[in-house]
């Protein structure tokens, strides 16, 4: 399997778990939602938040590839997030809308890019302004594992509120393949 098959593989793993986590929250209110579980953006709807910040922040730097520019053109135009922190949307439905909308923006990226794309050094800023020049298939890398990371946390929180999210393991996404 190829470096570019191994992201679309965590493209759709992150479309797919995205979809159980925010069908899983969803059958909780407000409240739930909303409720500081003492996690590190607090509630179940700030930790969601965090991770479409992340997102947003990491597409926006990946648009700057001469590779993905075209592909992340929807990305570009959103504003940049002030915060790590910054709850984007408050209500659960328009942050779940989003979220899909994001999921779709990120496997169409991915499905854009070659192997030979993955080679280039991206230079860009962190949020605190210190410059870095790192290769785009290690920046990317570091994007899906962000997510997971975040949502491992998601799925805690949701536990912990009663929902469980099933099955979360990226194996479930990877075929049965015939030896030769």
């Amino acid at each position: 399997m190829s470096l570019k098959q191994h992201f679309e593989l965590m493209a759709a793993y992150n479309q797919w778990m995205n979809e159980k986590e925010y069908d899983a929250a969803g059958h909780l209110d407000t409240s739930a939602l909303t409720e500081d579980r003492g996690a590190f953006f607090s509630s179940i709807l700030g930790t969601l938040n965090h991770i479409v910040v992340g997102d947003t922040i990491w597409l926006k730097r990946f648009a700057t590839h001469p590779a993905s520019t075209k592909a992340l053109t929807g990305v570009i135009e959103l504003p940049f997030p002030t915060s790590l922190d910054q709850i984007l949307f408050e209500n659960f439905s328009e942050l779940y809308s989003h979220r899909k909308w994001l999921d779709e923006q990120i496997i169409h990226w991915i499905s854009k890019l070659s192997n030979n794309d993955l080679d280039y050094i991206l230079s860009y800023q962190n949020t605190k302004g210190v410059s870095a020049n790192k290769r785009f298939s290690a920046l990317i890398l570091h994007f899906f594992n962000h997510q997971t990371h975040h949502r491992g946390q998601v799925s805690t929180l949701l536990s912990q509120a009663g929902e469980e999210v099933g099955v979360t393991d990226l194996l479930a996404l990877i075929p049965d393949e015939t030896r030769v």
